[in-house]
C-alpha cells in the first residue's frame, strides 16, 4: 500500500473503540445541520430530531441486520405540507400524517417483499440508477453553496458572504488534504475539517456562544404525543411515495459505493425508515430519511462499517436526548464552515454516479442511454437546484423522484431494456460486468 493510500474498511469489518468513536462522530456532525434544519423551518424541537434520527438509525440497523450502513435523519421533503398543517390543526396533527407515511414505507415494503425485486434490474438500469446518483450530488449543489457564501441580510434577502466564503474555503481544503492522507487522519477528514473551519470561524468572530451558555448540560428531551387528524394523514401521508423512490436511489447508490447489491434488501431498508418515521411521529419529531451526506461521508474516507452508523446514532440520541448543551455547541457551528464541507461530499456522490456509468461500460453511442442520461440529469438539477417541484394534487415531487419517474419511462417504454450482470464487489476488484 502507497504511503498516501488509504485502506478500505468493509461493511463488515470492525474497528477498535478509539477509531470508531472520531469515526461516529464524524457521521453526527455530517447529518446535523440538515436534521436540525427541518425542525427549525417547520416549528418542532431540534433536540428531539436528533434524538429521533439517533433512534431511528438504531432501528434501520437493526430492521437490516446491520448490513446496510446508513444514517437516516429529518426528511426535508415534508416541510412545507407539515408547516401548512402545524398552522392550522397544529403540529400535534401533523405528527399523525408523519405516522400513517410511516405505515406507507411498511406497507411498500410487504409488497415488495411479497413480488420480489427482480422488476429493480428492468425499472432501473445502470445508466437511469447512475444518472440519478449525479442528480442527488449535484442537486444540493444549491445548498452547499448558499450555505458557503450566502448569509441573511437585515431585509431578509440572500447576500455574498465574503467571510464565509473565506471559512468555507478553508474548510474545504482542509478536507481535501486530511483525504489525501494514509492512516487515521485519512479516516476522519470530514471531523477534521469541521474543527478546523470552527477554529478559524472562531478567530474570525463567526461562532455565537449564546445558546450554548444558555443550554443546559442535562435535560430531557420536549416529546409531544400526536393528534389524529384526517386532513393532515390525507396531505401528509401520501408524500411517502415520493420519498420512497429518493429511499431506492440512495440505497443503489450505497451499494454502489461499498460495492454491495442490495436489491434484495429493498424490503428490509424500506421497512426500517418506516419504523423510524413512526417512532419519530409519536415523539414529536420529523419524519426520517437515508442522508446524502453520510452516503459522502463513506465516498471520500473508504469506511463502510456499519459499526461507525452505531456509534454515530448513539452520539445523537445521547447528544440530542439528554444534554442539551452539547447539541448547543455543535449547532454553533457557522453555516459556511458546514457548507464547505458539503461541497466536497456532494460532489463526491456526483462523481461516483460518473463513475459507475464507467465501471459498467455505458456505452452513450445507444440513443437509449442517452436519453435516458439526458433527461435525468437536467430535469432532476434543474429542479433541484431552482427549488421546483411537481404538484401532484395535495402533495409535491421533488427533482430527484420526478426524474427518476421520467427516466424510468424512457427506459421501459421506449427502448427494451436488457439486464446487465454486476460484479459481486466493484470496490473490490475497480469495475463492473455488463452486457448491452
Amino acid at each position: 500500500m502507497a504511503k498516501n493510500d488509504r485502506e478500505i474498511i468493509g461493511v463488515d469489518d470492525r474497528v477498535s473503540v478509539a477509531r470508531a468513536i472520531p469515526l461516529g462522530i464524524q457521521h453526527m456532525m455530517s447529518m446535523f445541520g440538515s436534521t436540525v434544519l427541518v425542525p427549525v423551518l417547520t416549528g418542532l424541537d431540534p433536540n428531539v430530531a436528533i434524538m429521533c434520527s439517533g433512534i431511528g438509525t438504531i432501528c434501520y440497523l437493526l430492521v437490516t441486520r446491520g448490513k446496510i450502513p446508513s444514517y437516516l435523519g429529518s426528511s426535508f421533503a415534508f416541510i412545507s405540507p407539515i408547516i401548512a398543517i402545524g398552522a392550522t390543526q397544529g403540529l400535534s396533527a401533523a405528527m399523525s400524517g408523519v405516522i400513517v407515511s410511516g405505515c406507507v414505507y411498511l406497507i411498500v415494503a410487504g409488497i415488495v417483499k411479497a413480488v420480489g425485486t427482480g422488476w429493480l434490474d428492468r425499472v432501473l438500469p445502470p445508466v437511469l440508477v447512475a444518472s440519478v446518483m449525479i442528480v442527488i450530488g449535484v442537486g444540493l449543489s444549491a445548498t452547499a453553496v448558499k450555505m458557503a457564501f450566502q448569509t441573511t441580510a437585515a431585509d431578509g434577502s440572500s447576500v455574498f458572504y465574503g467571510i464565509g466564503a473565506v471559512v468555507a474555503g478553508i474548510t474545504l481544503v482542509a478536507a481535501v488534504v486530511f483525504s489525501s492522507r494514509g492512516g487515521l487522519l485519512g479516516t476522519v477528514p470530514v471531523l477534521l475539517a469541521i474543527v478546523t473551519g470552527y477554529i478559524v470561524a472562531l478567530v474570525l468572530g463567526l461562532v455565537d456562544f449564546s445558546g450554548v451558555e444558555n443550554a443546559a448540560w442535562i435535560g430531557l428531551p420536549n416529546v409531544s404525543a400526536p393528534h389524529f387528524d384526517w386532513g393532515a394523514i390525507i396531505l401528509i401521508g401520501p408524500i411517502a411515495f415520493v420519498t420512497i423512490i429518493e429511499h431506492i436511489g440512495h440505497l443503489l447508490a450505497v451499494g454502489e459505493i461499498v460495492g454491495k447489491d442490495y436489491r434484495d434488501m429493498l424490503p428490509r431498508s424500506l421497512c426500517g425508515d418506516g419504523i423510524s418515521t413512526i417512532i419519530s411521529g409519536f415523539l414529536g419529531g420529523p419524519p426520517t430519511t437515508t442522508y446524502a451526506e453520510n452516503i459522502g461521508v463513506m465516498s471520500v474516507t473508504r469506511v463502510y462499517a456499519t459499526q461507525i452508523f452505531w456509534y454515530a446514532a448513539g452520539f445523537a440520541l445521547l447528544v440530542g436526548g439528554f444534554c442539551p448543551k452539547l447539541a448547543a455547541l455543535i449547532r454553533s457551528i457557522p453555516s459556511p464552515v458546514m457548507g464547505g464541507v458539503c461541497l466536497l461530499l456532494f460532489g463526491l456522490i456526483a462523481s461516483n454516479g460518473l463513475r459507475m456509468l464507467v465501471a459498467n461500460g455505458v456505452n452513450f453511442d445507444v440513443n437509449r442511454n442517452l436519453m435516458i442520461a439526458s433527461v435525468v440529469i437536467i430535469l432532476g438539477v434543474g429542479m433541484e437546484t431552482t427549488g421546483i417541484s411537481l404538484p401532484i394534487g395535495n402533495y409535491a415531487a421533488a427533482g430527484m423522484a420526478t426524474s427518476t419517474i421520467h427516466g424510468n419511462s424512457s427506459s421501459t417504454s421506449s427502448f427494451p431494456c436488457r439486464r446487465r450482470r454486476r460484479s459481486p464487489s466493484p470496490a473490490a476488484d475497480g469495475k463492473m460486468d455488463a452486457t448491452e
